[in-house]
């Protein structure tokens, strides 16, 4: 199920610089969240698994039930949205894990992407956004509620945690050099198009609000500018006062488009 995976120089010394302990494994599954029975599987290639878990009154009474199953005493590996790399440090010792879908992925990019999940890694951040939000996530969804399904405030927390370790991250992917910052940087200029149509988008209905956020908080760790209202989500004062800025930023969000929509 798992094989240790060939690194690049440029990727192998990313991985000394940030994550020297992390193994980067090919799975030979695609997947979103993995089945327990393979997650279990990393067993034979790591010392030791600890299972995340948290407490139950962290999450509203409608959430998802991955996330609910991520929250309890069952190892989960992987989530909606992870895209093709995923990484957990549920296992000792870390790892991230490249899925096949990797490989339709231009080498360059493929490589980044890598590189990017190593540096998160080195971080020691929560690996998912309930560890970030713990407590606050209540709150996260009663204030999304009258915008968002569960399943879209799913999407838009994780969306605001991404933007959380993309502040943190970009610096380090600015200053690298050749190949690594080749990919960063052509994939931070793709995307300033769909960027600036964002609000078109939104008001002519071509995008939800869930799936902008998606995009927009993905385009934070390339360090462009970006539209009201997730322009909030791209600024220093969001590392400093963490989860409970996001909450502060959903509430004003969520009570600004549900007034337009009343009146328009």
């Amino acid at each position: 199920m798992f094989t240790e995976r060939t690194l690049d120089d440029d990727v192998a010394q990313v991985r000394e610089q940030h994550a020297p302990e992390a193994l980067v494994l090919d799975c030979a599954e695609n997947f979103e969240t993995l089945p327990s029975a393979q997650a279990e599987e990393l067993l034979l290639v790591t010392d030791s698994i600890d299972p995340a878990t948290y407490p139950e009154e962290w999450l509203p009474s409608d959430a998802p039930t991955v996330l609910r199953r991520y929250a309890g005493g069952e190892l989960t590996v992987g989530m909606p949205g992870d895209g093709s790399v995923a990484w957990t440090t549920q296992t000792d010792p870390p790892v991230v894990i490249c899925k096949p879908l990797l490989e339709q992925t231009p080498d360059a990019f493929a490589s980044f992407l890598v590189a990017e999940a190593l540096v998160e890694v080195g971080l020691g951040e929560p690996e998912q956004f309930l560890g970030f939000f713990e407590e606050q996530y209540r709150a996260f969804a009663e204030a999304s509620r009258e915008l968002l399904s569960p399943v879209e405030t799913y999407q838009v927390a994780a969306a605001c945690y991404d933007a959380y370790l993309g502040l943190q991250t970009r610096e380090t992917f600015a200053a690298w050099d050749g190949p690594l910052f080749e990919a960063w940087l052509d994939a931070g200029e793709r995307l300033t198009p769909r960027i600036d149509d964002l609000p078109s988008a939104m008001a002519q209905r071509r995008t939800s609000f869930a799936d902008a956020a998606e995009l927009a908080c993905n385009a934070v760790k390339h360090a462009g500018e970006l539209p009201a209202p997730f322009e909030a989500l791209n600024a220093a004062v969001y590392l400093e006062y963490g989860p409970e800025y996001a909450v502060q930023w959903i509430e004003r969000t969520a009570d600004a488009l549900v007034d337009a929509e009343g009146t328009g």
